[in-house]
């Protein structure tokens, strides 16, 4: 039973960190040179529905693949794209998005207790709000010393264009966490 439960985690972590990587291939360009893509959304989910460690080994493993040579970092690829392109920050903050994101359904939503729907949707939504609020702190930090922008300066261009958008996501993401969680858990546990 414990090898049947330790394969579907592999697999599991190996999807969601197929659909980060896929995730990247659907952008829309805008000025200041990030995208919009729903790269974030996936890396945001792997943590919501696999919990800390599998949802942070899925965003690890996208890393890793992208650092090897595969262009996942928004079309692009290579170690240099995190540590010199203006996207780095972001995806750096992926991997602790997934990890918070995951951390804190762990505590406030304990799979195998009964919690109400109203509860749920609550703790559900401000794991996916400080989720992304952690991405783009850290893609605000690395936008700023990639370009020698100010935290003010940068701003504009790293985070207010990107608000309507992740309204969105956001409510996709509880929408899909609140639907698939319990069905995930059950092939993890």
């Amino acid at each position: 039973m414990e090898n049947k439960k330790r394969g579907a985690g592999l697999i599991l972590t190996s999807l969601f960190a197929a659909l980060i990587c896929a995730g990247c291939f659907i952008q829309i360009p805008l000025l200041g040179g990030i995208p919009v893509v729903i790269q974030d959304m996936m890396a945001f989910l792997s943590g919501l529905l696999l919990g800390p460690l599998l949802g942070s080994a899925a965003v690890l493993i996208f890393i890793i693949i992208g650092c090897l040579g595969l262009p996942v970092f928004t079309g692009k690829a290579g170690i240099s794209v995190i540590l010199a392109g203006p996207t780095g920050g972001f995806i750096i903050g992926y991997l602790f998005a997934a990890f918070i994101g995951g951390l804190i359904l762990k505590f406030t939503l304990p799979l195998g207790k009964k919690h109400g729907k109203a509860k749920q949707y609550i703790f559900i939504s401000i794991a996916a709000l400080l989720a992304t609020v952690t991405a783009f702190t850290c893609g605000l930090v690395g936008f700023s010393r990639v370009t020698d922008k100010s935290l003010l300066q940068s701003l504009p261009l790293v985070v207010l264009p990107f608000i309507p958008g992740n309204i969105i996501k956001l409510l996709v993401c509880v929408f899909l966490t609140k639907k698939f969680r319990p069905v995930i858990h059950s092939y993890l546990n």
